[in-house]
């Protein structure tokens, strides 16, 4: 689509930024990868995130041709991570806004359903890393979320593909104020998901590039 000079002048901006992006970080927040409802999503945090999941798909994948795969499959894993993390956090303060708890009873219920579905534990923890990216040390917390989720649409007379459940999520999301580091993108409350950030100084330094090359 880009002819190589055009891709190597990309490039370079890229290579040239990430550096001041990883430095700088949020303006209004330093070394935060985000800030929902006031609170930092250190950069550590979820660097330490994108480590577990690392952690378990080598683990899980003695073959290192398969792990190699694994990871191309997973290469915006840290967007990807950080998606979940907010999400996880506007999820919850739906369901407390809506008067929602889950109990740890009720968790091990589900655990214990969804094991007897997959075959076992490890059969369960398997498909939720592959499927979802979710670390095994992270299913539990992964499945309270899924019961809160349910528990909201419920409450709210619907499913979780429905409107009503989005629209619940986006009124929380914009009371938290989410706020990302652009190095990872934006967060569009409405549609309760990060968007890919718009980044005008990688066209004003590749067009710069060019005409200089020409």
């Amino acid at each position: 689509m880009h002819r190589r000079r055009r891709t190597a002048l990309l490039l370079s901006a890229a290579i040239v930024a990430a550096p001041l992006l990883a430095a700088c970080g949020n303006d209004a927040h330093p070394g935060a990868a985000a800030v929902v409802g006031g609170q930092r999503i250190t950069v550590a945090q979820l660097e330490s995130r994108v480590d577990e999941v690392r952690t378990a798909q080598r683990a899980a994948v003695t073959d290192e041709a398969q792990y190699k795969q694994a990871v191309a499959q997973t290469g915006s894993l840290a967007r990807d991570t950080l998606h979940g993390m907010v999400l996880d956090k506007v999820l919850h303060r739906a369901a407390e806004d809506a008067g929602i708890t889950v109990s740890r009873h009720e968790v091990q219920e589900m655990r214990a359903g969804l094991e007897q579905q997959a075959g076992g534990a490890k059969g369960l923890e398997t498909a939720w890393l592959q499927q979802y990216g979710v670390p095994p040390q992270r299913l539990d917390e992964n499945l309270r979320l899924q019961l809160e989720a349910q528990k909201l649409a419920a409450r709210l007379g619907t499913n979780t593909s429905q409107p009503a459940f989005w629209n619940a999520l986006s009124k929380s999301s914009k009371a938290l104020g989410v706020d990302l580091n652009p190095r990872y993108g934006n967060w569009d409350a409405q549609k309760v998901a990060r968007v890919d950030a718009k980044t005008p100084w990688v066209r004003e330094i590749s067009t710069a590039g060019t005409q200089q090359a020409s």
